[in-house]
């Protein structure tokens, strides 16, 4: 019984439609991972090719302070040097992409001489969005990774010896890129205006000897993560190579997860964890079959043989088509 003189409680309002917003880049990679799926049920993964130094040990993933032009990672036996340019800087970020279309083409056209017709290309290949911003920063990324020098080899005991394989080397020997105000404007159709990327000797024989493929519609839905990106294509390569039924790679240490791939230093070893436990759910919404986890040390990352890649061998060459 409602006291006297209380005024009556107003009707609650009529519950309407509840809208949620989403922002464009979501529904992108909502999209990919869409994609990613179909195609993967469907037996017709679309791929392309990164290279041996990359998946082993990432690059920057976060742009260095411009006084930092040296950059190292190390992967078991294997190390990454990475030196750059002072004007330029290190390569860092979605510049990572960079070095996987150009590896790509190459493979593709069989060729370290890669020819192309507008740069707005690599845009495409990897849905990134065809805006002013992106475009500047692909124009950047481009003087990065021409300008860096990679020293990359193993260094390991064999009984008493000790056996040195070192190879220090570029990415291209030549750049001929035209980048036009019009993001889809193609270089004029003379000898003079075409787009040549010439790949140096050391970096072509590398992706001809180890070339590694990868589901390009992972790459597209992961390409404004890099982190997590390297992170499926390192799992990807592991997990292929796994010698033993069940693997366990420790996240800190000497031998280190966080020293392999291009995160940066992390002040809480908590806050990693929580970034590899994430990866992994975010993996395994693209690859289903993905069998690594998080051990419940939470010291460990289990890993288990097993292919990303359906009915592709990472030692075969690249089929064309």
């Amino acid at each position: 019984m409602k006291p006297a003189g209380q005024p009556p409680r107003p009707d609650p309002p009529a519950a309407g439609p509840i809208e949620i917003s989403i922002s464009r880049r979501r529904l992108r990679k909502l999209a990919g991972f869409e994609v990613v799926t179909m195609k993967r049920e469907e037996g017709r993964q679309d791929l392309a090719f990164n290279s041996r130094p990359f998946v082993l040990c990432g690059l920057p993933i976060r742009r260095p302070a411009k006084t930092v032009l040296e950059y190292t990672r190390q992967n078991g036996r294997f190390f990454l040097n990475i030196t750059g340019h002072p004007r330029f800087g290190l390569p860092f970020g979605q510049d990572r992409l960079i070095p996987i279309w150009v590896a790509t083409l190459a493979l593709r056209q069989g060729d370290r001489v890669i020819r192309f017709e507008t740069a707005a290309q690599i845009l495409d290949t990897f849905g990134l969005a065809k805006d002013g911003k992106t475009y500047r920063r692909l124009v950047e990324g481009f003087k990065r990774v021409f300008a860096a020098t990679i020293f990359f080899g193993t260094e390991q005991q064999r009984d008493r010896a000790a056996f040195v394989d070192w190879g220090r080397f570029h990415f291209f020997d030549r750049m001929q890129v035209w980048f036009t105000r019009q993001v889809d404007q193609r270089s004029l159709p003379t000898e003079d205006f075409q787009n040549v990327i010439v790949l140096s000797e050391q970096f072509w024989k590398e992706i001809q000897a180890h070339p590694i493929p990868v589901d390009l519609n992972v790459i597209r839905a992961l390409a404004d993560s890099p982190g997590n990106l390297d992170f499926y294509m390192w799992l990807a390569w592991r997990c292929w190579t796994a010698s033993e039924p069940e693997e366990r790679i420790p996240l800190f240490g000497e031998a280190g997860l966080v020293h392999q791939l291009g995160t940066p230093d992390y002040t809480r070893e908590r806050r990693f964890r929580q970034r590899v436990s994430q990866w992994v759910r975010i993996v395994r919404a693209l690859w289903p079959e993905c069998p690594a986890l998080l051990a419940p040390d939470k010291e460990h990352l289990v890993v288990r043989p097993s292919r990303a890649i359906q009915g592709r061998d990472f030692s075969q060459p690249p089929v064309e088509g």
